[in-house]
């Protein structure tokens, strides 16, 4: 599996704690930015990951800023990507299994870095429950085929 990681500035606090547990599972990882915590704009880094997972250069990917919804936001603009914000390992599982998210979003000022170790745990260990998900998921597909010309 290959993930790609980004966040800006208010995300940076969590960024080093996930990218200890994915290298603990010896998960190839892209490290799209930041690297301190210097002010960024979270679209650039939203962008960059989406781009990678949309273009299939990375399975998966792991985003964060200040709160997880501006990255969120901006990584859902790119066609093929369902990014979901989540809070706690819940929101990060049922992303997972009925959702089908390939991306996910934390918030830096939002879970601490040990949550958020949890959060992308539970998300890369639940399948996706297919079934009337899928459904659901093809729905969203269909709207973005409807929308990205």
């Amino acid at each position: 599996m290959k993930i790609a990681i980004g966040c800006d500035h208010g995300g940076i606090v969590l960024k080093q704690a996930i990218l200890d547990e994915l290298n603990k599972r010896g998960i190839e990882v892209t490290d799209m930015g930041c690297y301190d915590g210097q002010s960024v704009d979270y679209p650039d880094y939203g962008k960059a990951v989406a781009e990678a997972v949309s273009s299939g250069k990375a399975d998966k990917g792991i985003l964060m800023c200040g709160t997880g919804i501006g990255i969120s936001i901006a990584a859902n603009k790119v066609k093929g990507v369902r990014c979901g914000v989540c809070h706690d390992v819940f929101t990060a599982t049922m992303c997972a299994e009925h959702n089908n998210a390939n991306i996910i979003a934390l918030g830096g000022r939002v879970v601490s870095p040990e949550l958020a170790v949890k959060m992308v745990s539970a998300w890369l260990d639940t399948p996706f429950g297919g079934g009337r998900h899928a459904g659901r998921v093809a729905k969203i597909t269909a709207i973005e085929d409807e929308y990205f010309k």
